[in-house]
């Protein structure tokens, strides 16, 4: 149920930093849809926004951070995005998805078939440069290790509560160091 509104925070932080930033509205954000066709949303709007082999940065926070991934890693993003940063995304699913009977949130329970249709090449993203920062106190994605997947740059932070990542100057100094990180090469 985030929105851009959600994300302005880090939006202005990165802008006052010289950085362009697009931010999106998913429809709908409120796990009555399919993660696929959110991250089809995703694809449109950088498609619309961006040239044809321009090369990107791209931010996830919780769902969305699924959904990005589900871009990169099906939907040609791949191709196109150079570094891929997750903020409390739920990568090996959530059990609190549980007590939804939403289809997006049921694609992120633990042990659904989008998780490990994700997880089945989940080595592709070590082709970009790839970061996810999570909070061990964290209260949506359960366990909070879910947000681990044990590739590329893993940072732990001491914050109180999933929506509080956002806005944590730990967490916003950590997003612009991983974008300034020299983009690795595809292996």
């Amino acid at each position: 149920m985030d929105t851009s509104y959600n994300m302005r925070k880090i939006s202005s932080y990165l802008q006052d930093l010289g950085w362009q930033v697009a931010d999106i509205d998913l429809d709908a954000n409120t796990g009555d849809t399919r993660l696929e066709i959110l991250a089809g949303q995703v694809a449109d709007l950088i498609d619309r926004t961006f040239e044809p082999h321009q090369r990107i940065d791209l931010l996830g926070f919780s769902m969305g951070g699924l959904v990005s991934r589900y871009y990169i890693q099906r939907l040609g993003g791949l191709d196109r995005v150079d570094r891929f940063i997750t903020i409390s995304t739920p990568h090996c699913g959530t059990i609190a998805a549980n007590f939804s009977g939403r289809t997006g949130c049921m694609q992120m329970r633990p042990n659904s078939n989008f998780i490990a249709d994700l997880s089945k090449d989940v080595n592709r993203l070590k082709q970009l440069n790839f970061t996810s920062l999570w909070t061990p106190f964290d209260l949506i994605i359960l366990p909070p290790s879910s947000s681990q997947l044990g590739i590329g740059t893993e940072l732990q932070f001491p914050v109180v509560a999933h929506p509080l990542m956002l806005a944590d100057g730990r967490v916003l100094t950590a997003i612009h160091s991983a974008l300034i990180q020299p983009v690795t090469s595809p292996i």
